[in-house]
């Protein structure tokens, strides 16, 4: 860095280093890993969104030049970038609507599974007694099924759809936001801020949402962010089995499950939507593990 002392009027302070801002964003924004988790969802998003404009292709449009002469699907060409599947509709095509079902579900899935578990952690670490024995008692035995059995067989019991789907996942994924905030909370409510609001007066309501909850904060955007590809990941799962997402609609679960018997023929036909899989559940753990440091307090000296 070239010296500037030489053009400081005399007597004038030496100039001193400017710190780097220190906020939680700009603290994010040093991070590559989680920049490049960011881009690719926002490329995801910007996929589903755009897809009427990106592809001139209808979803479920059975093509008539979409299969060889043999009725095998065509590999990845200069017409189909991705190749076409068993009915000879465009992968491509497919794979960037079936990010809307994988985004859609991801989000109010998690978002109502957050706010089960954040209702259930936050009440029973708060009020404790036989009321927060009961709720953690009944969480404990949520956790002892496991979750994609009880996922398999909540959509067994129901009509599957899209909607149906998304809240099947809630309900066997508010558990673990419910175990952490549960911690937190009991931890917050013996601190000597809450004893004063109550000293004072303060109730209930007012202590939870204007003191417990802002520090529970940083946390559940991190549980949010997390949960989005656990999520992503059971949605594929439950209509790679056939009891999610339901054909025509497209959904990276179903197209695998469609097109599996051509796995060795067209190995496209699988490759390209696990990948969707992978890129995007990949992405949301990049991103809420670089929220999880930046946002802890512990950490931010030592960024």
């Amino acid at each position: 860095m070239s010296d500037t002392t030489g053009t400081l009027p005399p007597g004038a302070p030496p100039p001193v280093a400017r710190r780097a801002p220190r906020g939680a964003l700009a603290r994010l924004m040093r991070r590559k890993l989680a920049l490049f988790g960011l881009m690719l969802i926002v490329l995801t998003i910007a996929g589903a969104v755009l897809a009427p404009w990106l592809t001139p292709y209808d979803p479920n449009e059975q093509m008539f030049d979409g299969l060889t002469i043999t009725g095998a699907p065509l590999p990845p060409n200069s017409d189909f970038w991705l190749g076409t599947d068993l009915l000879g509709r465009d992968l491509l095509t497919r794979i960037l609507y079936g990010a809307r079902t994988s985004l859609i579900i991801g989000v109010v899935a998690n978002g109502i599974a957050l706010i089960i578990g954040t209702v259930i952690g936050v009440s029973a670490g708060y009020f404790r007694g036989i009321f927060g024995a009961v709720l953690m008692r009944f969480t404990d035995l949520m956790m002892a099924f496991p979750a994609l059995l009880l996922a398999i067989c909540l959509a067994a019991i129901f009509q599957p759809s899209l909607w149906i789907v998304a809240m099947v996942i809630a309900i066997v994924n508010w558990v673990q936001t419910a175990r952490v905030l549960y911690t937190e909370t009991t931890s917050l409510a013996e601190r000597e801020f809450i004893a004063a609001e109550k000293t004072l007066g303060a109730g209930h309501a007012r202590i939870l949402l204007c003191h417990i909850l802002p520090h529970l904060v940083p946390t559940i955007i991190v549980w949010g962010t997390l949960g989005i590809s656990t999520t992503v990941l059971l949605e594929a799962t439950l209509s790679f089995l056939g009891i999610g997402v339901q054909p025509p609609t497209p959904s990276w679960g179903n197209i695998i499950f469609e097109n599996q018997t051509y796995f060795q023929a067209a190995p496209w036909l699988v490759f390209f939507p696990g990948a969707a899989i992978l890129i995007l559940a990949l992405s949301f753990n990049l991103l809420g593990d670089a929220l999880r440091d930046v946002l802890d307090p512990t950490q931010r000296g030592r960024d």
